[in-house]
């Protein structure tokens, strides 16, 4: 290699199993079983208490799914990587071992539905206090934080508002204050989007997105081990009590305590199929948000449409943030604003291509109604004060041709 660092997809596919497998197989086997048999007592001693890597049940690890966290860790140069059952279990999981009764975290208001209600509603009741912040404001940010605060969390492209802060700037917020940023990184996948380098140290992914491209679903919770965890007591005494590193309190608490107990680990047929997501990730990725960005132009100023959403088109006032942290295609989710909340149902009814469905960056276009349908259970005050319109569609680019999408979207316009 000559001292030249392997791309993306390169990494993933040079990352070597655990142990040989005894038939030489090139693609990890699915290790479909909860238990594993020792020698010894003193093995599973040794097994159960952490002090050896041998795995003893697949609530806690399995063959196949440390292999998806390993490939994962090697092409993105973390610390540590936890595969979850879910998106939602890796937001879960990130914020049960960051807060304590008591602490608080600073967020965007501009969240996914359920992570909303996640920090408004349930943690709330756990004495777990949530401060909405604006995001692009720094100084917010910065007067929002205190000395109880245990997180800054944000998404780096909201859904379906489509904001972008200005990572940099939040970071140095953050490391000012001597707390984490934690950042949903969902909309712009691993090869196109470096988390570290923008100064995020926490990074959760809904691997149903972009990995499984529809086949199932999966989180990831990433720790860059950048963060100084001595600057946060109630963390750091995970690593007096695991005897590790100061910068690896955040993983050491997850691993061994919090995930553990939480039950909600990947299952290693779902990591399977991940793990060969993360094979085609780059080009699916490339081919997805390179279309998204010709669906976004070409629909600007298209009669019937009243707004285009997308940070990749130049006139839109977060273009210059997301030409920094993302590239030219920022994703590959768009929205657009109709007339009405009949003129989008009855949009939808007219789509003959695109389906009707939730779920974001599979491999088939997606079309829905979020006012309706992910943020429907809320109160309008509620979806008003996060920006939610009924008048949007939320488009998630596939693999189809950018031609095929805009003959479809024509039609159901008429």
């Amino acid at each position: 290699m000559d001292g030249k660092k392997r791309g993306f997809t390169a990494e993933v596919l040079a990352t070597h199993y655990g142990k040989p497998d005894p038939h030489g197989a090139l693609n990890m086997p699915v290790y479909q079983n909860a238990a594993y048999g020792f020698p010894t007592a003193e093995a599973m001693e040794l097994a159960f208490t952490g002090r050896t890597a041998d795995h003893a049940y697949s609530r806690i690890t399995n063959p196949t799914v440390e292999y998806f966290e390993r490939r994962v860790r090697q092409a993105t140069g973390a610390l540590g990587v936890t595969a979850f059952n879910s998106g939602m279990a890796a937001v879960a999981n990130l914020l049960l071992t960051l807060a304590r009764a008591g602490d608080n975290v600073v967020a965007s208001p501009h969240l996914f539905g359920n992570t909303y209600s996640l920090l408004a509603s349930t943690l709330a009741d756990f004495g777990v206090e949530t401060r909405f912040a604006d995001m692009t404001d720094p100084e917010a940010v910065a007067a929002a934080i205190d000395g109880d605060t245990c997180a800054v969390f944000l998404e780096i492209i909201t859904n379906p508002q489509l904001e972008v802060a200005d990572l940099t700037a939040l970071s140095a917020v953050c490391r000012a204050a001597g707390v984490p940023l934690a950042a949903d990184t969902t909309v712009v996948p691993f090869p196109a989007f470096r988390a570290r380098e923008f100064g995020v140290d926490l990074e959760v992914v809904s691997s149903t997105k972009y990995l499984a491209a529809g086949t199932g679903l999966g989180g990831l919770l990433v720790d860059y081990g950048t963060f100084d965890w001595s600057l946060r007591p109630k963390l750091a005494r995970a690593a007096e009590v695991y005897g590790v590193a100061p910068r690896e309190a955040f993983t050491a608490k997850l691993r061994r305590e919090v995930h553990r107990n939480l039950g909600a680990y990947m299952t290693p047929q779902a990591a399977w199929q991940q793990s060969l997501g993360l094979e085609t990730l780059e080009v699916r990725y490339a081919r997805a948000s390179r279309t998204a960005s010709e669906v976004a132009r070409a629909l600007d100023g298209w009669p019937g449409i009243a707004a285009v959403h997308y940070p990749g088109l130049p006139s839109n006032r977060f273009y210059g943030v997301a030409l920094r942290q993302f590239g030219e295609a920022p994703g590959a989710m768009l929205t657009f604003d109709l007339a009405s909340q009949a003129a989008c149902y009855g949009f939808l009814d007219r789509l003959q291509s695109i389906c009707r469905a939730t779920n974001l960056f599979d491999n088939k276009s997606l079309a829905i109604h979020p006012w309706s349908t992910i943020f429907g259970t809320f109160s309008e005050q509620v979806r008003r004060e996060m920006d939610i319109s009924p008048c949007t569609i939320r488009l998630s680019v596939g693999l189809e041709d950018a031609e095929d999408l805009l003959a479809d979207i024509r039609r159901a316009l008429e």
